[in-house]
Formats: C-alpha cells, sequence, structure tokens
C-alpha cells in the first residue's frame, strides 16, 4: 500500500506544511553531496515525469532534468512553442490529456500566473509549479532556501535583503513566503516603481536606499530586472537602474562580513550587479545552481516515492 505524501501538488509556498518545505530543504542537504549519488539512482524507477515548459529555461529546466535522471525516473518533454497550443489546444485540454497517459507528477512552466490552479483539479498526478507568470516558484524559494541552510547552519533570525524588480518576481513572492515562515527578517529594496503595494507585504519593510537596506545583512538577495514583463517607464534607464539599485562591493562593506550574495539567474551582469561580485568571494549562486538539483530531487521523491 502506498503512502500519501505530504501534499498531492507543489502550486505555491502559501498553503504547504512547514513540515513539507523542512523536509525537502534537509533531505536536499543529503542529495547535494557528491558520494550519495549511487545510493538514489533507483529510487523513482518505474516512474513518469512530464515536463511541459511554455517559457525559456535554462537553470529550472536542466536542473529537474538532471534531478529526474539522477533519481532513475522516466522523462518526457513538451515545448510549449512545438505543442498543440500552437494549434489552438486549450491548457486545460492539454492536462486532460497528459492525465490520460498516467504520468506520476507533471512539470509545468506557464507564462499565465495561475495556470497551475487551473489544471491542478484535472490532474490525479502529482503537479510542481515550475513558475507560473509573476505568481510564484516555489522550487526556487526552497532551493534558495537551502543554499541558505547550507552556509549559514541556521536560517531563523537570519537579516535578509531581497534587491530589484520585486513587483515582476515570482522568485521573490515565493522566497519572501518560505524565508518568512522558517523565521528570516526579510526586508525589500528596488525602484518604487517595481514594488508591489505595502498592503500584499505586510511583514516586510521597504527600504529605499541601497546602503540603508543592505545594513547588517546577512544575505542578499539579487533579483533579475523583468524587462519582458514590464511596462514602459518604470525605470529611467538601465544605466540609471545600475547607478542606484546595481549591488556594487562597496555597498557589502554595510553588510555583515560574512555576508552572502544571491541571484536566481541568468545574471545581467552591470544591470542588477557588478560582474565582479558574480563570481566574488561573497557569491553563492553557483551554489543555488547545483543546489537546485538536489532539491529538485528531494520534491520529486516527496511526491513521487511510493
Amino acid at each position: 500500500m502506498e503512502r500519501e505524501p505530504a501534499i498531492k501538488h507543489f502550486i505555491a509556498i502559501d498553503g504547504v506544511p512547514t513540515s513539507f518545505l523542512l523536509g525537502c530543504i534537509e533531505r536536499a542537504q543529503d542529495f547535494i553531496e557528491p558520494h550519495n549519488a549511487s545510493k538514489y539512482s533507483e529510487r523513482l524507477r518505474g516512474k513518469t515525469l512530464i515536463s511541459c515548459f511554455y517559457e525559456p529555461s535554462t537553470r529550472t529546466r536542466a536542473s529537474f532534468d538532471v534531478a529526474a535522471t539522477r533519481l532513475g525516473c522516466a522523462l518526457v518533454h513538451i515545448n510549449g512553442a512545438n505543442s498543440s497550443s500552437q494549434k489552438g489546444e486549450s491548457l486545460q485540454d492539454t492536462a486532460r490529456t497528459l492525465e490520460a497517459m498516467r504520468p506520476n507528477a507533471v512539470v509545468l512552466r506557464h507564462p499565465a500566473s495561475g495556470a497551475c490552479h487551473c489544471i491542478a483539479p484535472l490532474l490525479k498526478c502529482a503537479l510542481i509549479n515550475a513558475g507560473d507568470g509573476m505568481h510564484a516558484h516555489p522550487t526556487q524559494a526552497l532551493l534558495d532556501c537551502a543554499t541558505i541552510l547550507r552556509h549559514k547552519g541556521s536560517i531563523q533570525g537570519l537579516e535578509v535583503c531581497i534587491l530589484g524588480d520585486v513587483l515582476h518576481s515570482r522568485v521573490a513572492r515565493s522566497g519572501i513566503a518560505a524565508l518568512l515562515r522558517l523565521g528570516a527578517k526579510v526586508r525589500v529594496c528596488g525602484p518604487p516603481t517595481l514594488m508591489p503595494p505595502a498592503s500584499s507585504l505586510p511583514d516586510v519593510p521597504y527600504v529605499a536606499d541601497l546602503k540603508q537596506a543592505v545594513q547588517g545583512c546577512d544575505v542578499i538577495m539579487v533579483l533579475r530586472l523583468q524587462r519582458e514583463r514590464q511596462l514602459r517607464g518604470l525605470i529611467p534607464s538601465v544605466q540609471d537602474y545600475h547607478r542606484c539599485f546595481g549591488l556594487q562591493s562597496h555597498h557589502l562593506r554595510h553588510a555583515k562580513p560574512n555576508v552572502i550574495v544571491m541571484h536566481p539567474g541568468p545574471v545581467n551582469r552591470a544591470v542588477e550587479i557588478d560582474p565582479a561580485l558574480v563570481e566574488g568571494e561573497h557569491s553563492v549562486i553557483l551554489d543555488q545552481v547545483a543546489m537546485g538539483v538536489a532539491l529538485r530531487m528531494a520534491v520529486l521523491e516527496m511526491l513521487m516515492h511510493p
């Protein structure tokens, strides 16, 4: 008899038991160790994962692929640009079609906020949100938390600054929800035109000055400037954005000496962050990429393993 997972779908941080979040983060610490890789190569043998990406992706798509492969899971790709959506098929009909194939899980990335919520009732298998519009990116939030835990030993009480285009960032929304749930203190910084209404982030102070925002921080999480989602006129120019809100080396003097610098990628160098910081001693950006595989292995195991 198969055990029931803690949750059926993983669509957003909100509404998910803290035990599931912690379980994934802790399991990822095991999966990240190279010497453990061979121990789990049969973990999901006989299971099938269908990966549907309607938006471009390098890190998220590749890390789900590697995660599934390392667990022995069969993997099927559907590229949105080459799918029947180009012939007029609705996302709901696509979901019904996939469900008829009896997969064990579906991973979906979609440009529409709420896309996963729309199809979740149609799927008996697990559904994992790989990013939907400006709504949520829960596995990114957990891999960021897992990376922080690996470097800091704990998340409780840490001072975290999220810097940049918060308004359009599903990474920020999910990250804030996860960090607050796990006991971190979060503040945001960026152009006021790229901030959501204060009422939507009641427990997260907005600090307009970058030096003040990073003061005493343990973690600085830099966000990508999402020009593809923005209306015109929200920033004067990319150059002005970098001058006022691009993270530079001298800003780190105001943070904790052992501050870590994060970025979900892809990085726009000399826009959101000085190129020297990307590979600098405080950067854990590539550690986030590595943890992305381990965390997604943990999520797949939690949702698919009997």
